[in-house]
């Protein structure tokens, strides 16, 4: 799915508190900044002391993201970060080619594939299951 419209685009960013419990709030906020584009920007906060930091730039005439950071947060740690730098020097990264994720122990340098990041769709949903499913504490039994 390309990225929507504004409206269509902006409906799925308000939502996410909605369709997401672990999310407590969102300071996320999608702006027009031109006839085709739009910037997103700001925070989702979780449960457990979790924060998923967002900025997009979005080309909505062409339905891609131009560019884009995501930095996930724990206890005001930065344990990763997505981003489109190009390191074409190293060849485990070519296969999702310029998307790639920061991760510990060495976190400037220690650079894994994103395998499902793209320029092409929303990366949103992708982010918070991601947070949900490998970040955050388990939930405990109802």
């Amino acid at each position: 799915m390309p990225i929507p419209d504004f409206q269509t685009y902006g409906e799925l960013v308000y939502t996410l508190p909605e369709r997401h419990l672990s999310i407590r709030y969102s300071t996320l906020i999608l702006t027009s900044i031109g006839p085709t584009l739009a910037k997103l920007e700001g925070q989702v906060t979780f449960v457990g002391d979790v924060v998923l930091d967002v900025w997009e730039l979005l080309d909505l005439d062409a339905g891609r993201i131009l560019h884009y950071s995501y930095e996930v947060y724990r206890a005001g740690e930065k344990i990763l970060w997505y981003d489109p730098f190009e390191h074409p020097h190293m060849p485990e990264l070519a296969g999702t080619f310029p998307h790639h994720k920061h991760i510990l122990p060495d976190i400037k340098h220690n650079r894994v594939p994103a395998l499902s990041i793209s320029f092409e769709r929303p990366n949103l949903v992708f982010l918070i299951e991601e947070i949900e499913h490998d970040i955050l504490p388990p939930s405990p039994p109802a």
